[in-house]
């Protein structure tokens, strides 16, 4: 397509004309097919798809939004410290899968749980700078669902809320997650629990609490939530804490992590104080990334598909945003468990 005329020899920027004219579609067939619309044939799209990447073709987002308002970005407000390694990249990738030919761009925004949170949101209605938003660590009264809510701006959310209002969200079974690793560690005779949580204001900090604090309670044993940290604390702190859990007279033999971070640092503390994992201390542990599979000895877990997660939640707001009643756009994901068994310690 490099020789032909009104493209790249005249020197200027491609548009929707110069390309109609070079392939010989009209501007509203060349427009219509480089949004994917699928009243166009498939070839059609095709061709005029090579053609327009051939040019260097690059849609004039100012314009499409004078013309149909719309920006076609969607922001994702990101909080970038996590106790997931990895999570940015898994999260990214779901998202970006679920976007692919609808036009739409993602644009990142870092999310600072201590700062003022409503700003970015604020910003965003403010200037119109996205047709929907997708936000992490959700709060139990978030105060940018309600502020989207009387908005009636598209989101969707990562994390269930208290509010009686639907509202779009994806989120994960942490009380199950939180039951089960219980479970899973006093089975293997852990007679003494520890886990470090989220902070209280966070919708997930609650199941995980419940979770956790029912499931002891029903079998019987000690149990401890590691108090001078949150899983939203530095590593160093959370090291901190752990260690002097671990210092005490009665340090505990069984940890519930709610991600890697959380159980790498418990293992080093464990590690650290003369403990051997799988004699001394069991860990149960959240994860999104393949790190464990390369750990020895081995730490039991519990699989969060944060891929799917992204998908899920553009998928959402793609459909939030064409009109659909946010009262069923709602999905929880169940926790794939795993279990290994420590035959370093055995026999």
């Amino acid at each position: 397509m490099s020789s032909e005329p009104g493209l790249t020899q005249t020197g200027d920027k491609p548009t929707l004309r110069s390309l109609a004219e070079a392939t010989g579609f009209s501007v509203a067939t060349i427009s219509r097919a480089l949004a994917d619309d699928p009243r166009i044939a498939a070839k059609t799209r095709a061709t005029i798809a090579q053609a327009a990447a051939e040019a260097g073709y690059v849609p004039d987002r100012a314009a499409r939004r004078l013309r149909t308002g719309r920006t076609q970005v969607v922001t994702l407000l990101l909080n970038t410290e996590h106790e997931f390694l990895g999570f940015t990249h898994e999260f990214l990738s779901g998202m970006t899968d679920a976007l692919r030919g609808t036009g739409y761009s993602v644009n990142v925004v870092p999310d600072n749980v201590g700062a003022d949170r409503l700003e970015p949101v604020r910003n965003i209605l403010r200037n119109q700078l996205a047709d929907g938003v997708l936000f992490t660590r959700t709060e139990a009264f978030d105060p940018r669902v309600r502020m989207l809510l009387e908005a009636d701006f598209p989101f969707v959310c990562h994390g269930r809320t208290e509010f009686t209002t639907p509202h779009p969200f994806v989120d994960f079974d942490n009380e199950a997650f939180a039951r089960t690793a219980v479970e899973r560690l006093v089975a293997k005779g852990r007679t003494r629990l520890a886990m470090v949580l989220p902070e209280d204001r966070f919708t997930f900090t609650q199941h995980l609490r419940y979770g956790f604090l029912s499931a002891v309670r029903a079998a019987g044993v000690n149990y401890e939530i590691i108090e001078g940290a949150t899983l939203d604390s530095s590593s160093a702190e959370i090291a901190r804490a752990t260690r002097a859990s671990r210092e005490s007279e009665t340090p505990p033999d069984g940890y519930v992590c709610v991600g890697e971070v959380t159980a790498l640092i418990t293992l080093s503390a464990l590690t650290d104080s003369g403990g051997v994992l799988g004699r001394d201390a069991d860990i149960f542990a959240k994860r999104a990334s393949p790190i464990f599979d390369n750990i020895r000895p081995r730490i039991d877990s519990v699989y969060e598909d944060l891929r799917k997660t992204g998908h899920l939640m553009s998928e959402m707001l793609l459909r939030r945003m064409a009109g659909e009643p946010a009262a069923g756009l709602t999905h929880i994901l169940s926790p794939e468990f795993e279990q290994v068994a420590h035959p370093e310690t055995q026999g």
